[in-house]
């Protein structure tokens, strides 16, 4: 029976992700007809023909057209239209237009002082002298916009835009008040969106504060004082705050359109950028084809015009297979604590105190006189449901009377309703405090405001329970929230961070690295008063949670990498990011995720980010152009298809005969993945490491394979020349038997200075991932 359940749910489940695609596709399909065409590398007579015919037609039948890092148009196309045009010679794909959505300071000082290294007894450069080094670096955000009146971005000190800068400060509604300068170099806004039911911003202003935060964790600058109402008091500052930033806001209230993002992408390249940082995407289950997909397409293009592209890896952990913006020329990002703890406490009878978490600014006073209930003691019906839909708080369930004036105990586990109408079930049933159950919740300090409000683990629920129902009249308190820095173990990866593997290919390593995406502050829009505690003005920082704050963290350093290495390729910059990032967390023990498991390379990639040892990787893995074409081949597209796309393929490309999945192993990518290897057979994988250390050096191989594996290195030792910048080494993989789980392991280089560290995933059935 338990076989034949497990069969029924994962068949349930193969039909619901069925169905999440076909309504992704039918509202896809829901949006005024607005179709993206893309032409890859095409001539412009193609392009500028299409959308002649296409105006001729109907006049504002064209809502964005694509043409400085790749051609295309984003027009308003019948079904019928849509297809004709996509059998047009010079066409890649047309596909309707996509809503992609966000992926929803102390977080530097912990990244430096926890994945600080010291070479020859000294601390190499990577603090915040080097952070300065950033400057002239050029971040470009695809976001939400911006709030320019920040001081994270005044250009006080800064010096004159650089020459090479060719962007702009887009005429906008309120061009009297929204100005540009030497620190926010561009700001441009993408209101084309097809839909006339949504009314357009017509500025790059952020009206939601996803961007500004954004833009400020990557390279805001150092603002001391700054705190959320006295919380996380201290410095925040971006990861390279000595970087310029641009900000293309494609994002309005309906989500992100990808033909606005494409825009964007063919803009930033035009302009000038160095870097691109997207905290935005699909959601798992309803990712695109890569020639659907606008990140992926436009990213590709961004990176072979040698701009690196960082996208947060999406917000859908901890399932397995969840991450999303998994292209391998995206640098992917996970998320990962901090050192920090918002520690909201409890009070009991006799002075017990359970420690929660959860932001609030509670009023009650610091001894236990205040009623305390479960929510199952005050349900409002007499029926089991009722009890237990009283005992998560969920709305309509209890009974104001038994509520009132009162601290109600509320479970959280059950997912159905969200956090905030719980509070509000208790708050309107009269109930003074709430106090919530959820393990997930404590990691990422919800906040609550003013109302008394604390969240608390499961282990600390029962102790609370039992006070409860030992108690003739239980009382308690909820103290207001403190900020505990050092907090240990630290890093570790966030429950709602996105994991691996890719759900396209099993031979591609995914997430990349993982970096600081929980409780992060950073700069707020100054006019937003949902955000504002009561009797307060609004938070000029604030702090909130997703892979969308720890992929602008990788980005800061990703820019600080180019400022001092202007010549390095984006494959080269990913590389130095991935081969240094650390394993191990503040207890000197490894990085584990919420459960206390050991974190896999499917959870944090590579590893935490170093800002340190980035500048001085040592050794690098260079991704090239021929190897995405590659890729592109096993993923189905042809050699004519191809030639379309790039305009970087040579005359002699085709397309390997045994290109196929596993042929992606191949890829010179800085991690090693690889898929269905049978039972006492070897399989093979080169990498080809470039030098960019000291001139003579010799590395030598350390394995890190765990029981069941056998995994040689050849050859075994590196022996670097000012002749030979570049060699190859073979590793080859062979199970013993068939193992019930993926492997993971790493291969280290290492000349006594560097550290050069590549993680590798095998898998030997890939029906069992």
């Amino acid at each position: 029976m338990k076989d034949i359940a497990l069969l029924f749910f994962f068949c349930f489940c193969l039909v619901l992700v069925s169905l999440l695609r076909e309504a992704n596709a039918v509202s896809q399909e829901k949006n005024d007809g607005v179709y993206i065409v893309y032409m890859g590398a095409a001539d412009s007579n193609h392009q500028a023909e299409l959308m002649s015919s296409l105006i001729r037609r109907k006049k504002d039948a064209v809502v964005h057209s694509y043409g400085s890092g790749f051609s295309g148009f984003a027009a308003r196309l019948s079904e019928a239209e849509a297809k004709a045009i996509a059998q047009r010679p010079g066409v890649v794909s047309v596909f309707p237009d996509p809503i992609l959505q966000l992926h929803t300071t102390r977080s530097w000082d912990f990244l430096q002082y926890q994945t600080d290294v010291v070479i020859n007894a000294g601390s190499i450069s990577g603090s915040d002298n080097s952070s300065a080094k950033g400057a002239d670096t050029i971040i470009g955000i695809l976001d939400t916009g911006i709030w320019p009146e920040s001081e994270s971005f005044n250009d006080n000190d800064m010096s004159e835009v650089p020459s090479r800068w060719k962007g702009t400060c887009m005429e906008s509604h309120d061009s009297s008040s929204f100005k540009c300068n030497k620190k926010l170099v561009g700001a441009r806004f993408y209101d084309g969106s097809g839909d006339r039911s949504i009314r357009p911003f017509s500025t790059a202003r952020d009206q939601n504060g996803h961007g500004t935060h954004v833009a400020s964790t990557a390279a805001g600058n150092p603002i001391s004082g700054a705190s959320y109402y006295g919380l996380a008091s201290g410095t925040a500052k971006g990861g390279s705050p000595g970087s310029r930033i641009a900000m293309y806001r494609v994002c309005m209230s309906d989500g992100c359109r990808g033909s606005a993002i494409m825009k964007a992408f063919d803009d930033a390249i035009a302009d000038g950028v160095d870097v691109l940082s997207l905290s935005l995407g699909s959601s798992s289950g309803l990712e695109p084809a890569f020639s659907s997909d606008p990140i992926a397409i436009g990213a590709f293009h961004a990176v072979e015009k040698g701009i690196l592209v960082a996208c947060s890896a999406g917000n859908d952990g901890p399932d397995t297979g969840s991450v999303v913006n998994v292209a391998p020329w995206i640098l992917t990002v996970a998320a990962t604590t901090i050192d920090r703890d918002f520690e909201t406490d409890i009070v009991l009878g006799g002075n017990k105190s359970i420690k929660g978490g959860g932001i609030s600014f509670s009023n009650l006073t610091n001894s236990p006189v205040y009623p305390l209930i479960s929510g199952d003691l005050a349900k409002s019906g007499d029926d089991d449901l009722s009890e237990q839909n009283a005992r998560s708080c969920n709305p309509d369930s209890l009974d104001g009377k038994k509520v009132k004036g009162k601290i109600v105990l509320c479970d959280n586990r059950d997912g159905e309703y969200s956090l905030s109408m719980k509070v509000e079930e208790v708050r309107s049933k009269g109930g003074i405090g709430f106090i919530v159950v959820d393990d997930n919740a404590r990691t990422v300090a919800p906040k609550f405001k003013s109302f008394p409000a604390a969240v608390v683990t499961e282990k600390d629920s029962n102790e609370i329970l039992s006070y409860i129902n030992s108690t003739k009249n239980p009382v308690a308190s909820v103290l207001p929230t403190v900020s505990i820095t050092k907090y240990k173990p630290a890093p570790v990866v966030a429950y709602f961070s996105s994991r691996g593997p890719a759900y396209n290919t099993h031979n591609l390593l995914k997430p990349d690295i993982t970096a600081p995406g929980v409780a992060i502050l950073a700069a707020w829009p100054a006019n937003d008063t949902r955000e504002a505690v009561a009797g307060q003005e609004p938070p000029l920082f604030n702090i909130i949670s997703g892979t969308s704050m720890s992929c602008p963290h990788v980005s800061g350093i990703a820019a600080i990498v180019k400022a001092q290495n202007p010549s390095w390729s984006p494959s080269a910059i990913k590389s130095a990011i991935m081969t240094t990032a650390i394993q191990t967390n503040n207890l000197k023990a490894p990085i584990t995720t919420v459960s206390g498991s050991v974190a896999t390379p499917y959870d944090i990639g590579a590893g935490e980010a170093s800002p340190s040892a980035a500048l001085n990787p040592g050794l690098v893995y260079e991704t090239n152009t021929a190897d995405y074409l590659e890729f592109l081949c096993s993923v189905g597209y042809n050699k004519s298809k191809i030639k379309l796309i790039s305009t970087t393929v040579p005359d002699d490309f085709s397309c390997p005969t045994d290109s196929s999945s596993e042929s992606v192993s191949q890829m010179n990518y800085p991690s090693i993945a690889v898929s269905n290897t049978k039972e006492n057979e070897i399989t093979k994988v080169t990498r080809t490491v470039t030098n960019v250390g000291q001139e003579d050096a010799t590395y030598t191989a350390s394995i890190k394979a765990p029981a069941g594996l056998e995994v040689q290195v050849i050859p075994i030792k590196l022996v670097f020349t000012n002749n030979s910048k570049k060699l190859s080494y073979e590793v080859s993989f062979k199970a013993s038997s068939k193992p019930k789980e993926d492997l993971f392991g790493s291969i280290t280089w290492t000349n006594g200075k560097y550290k050069v560290q590549s993680p590798f995933v095998v898998t030997t059935d890939l029906e069992s991932v």
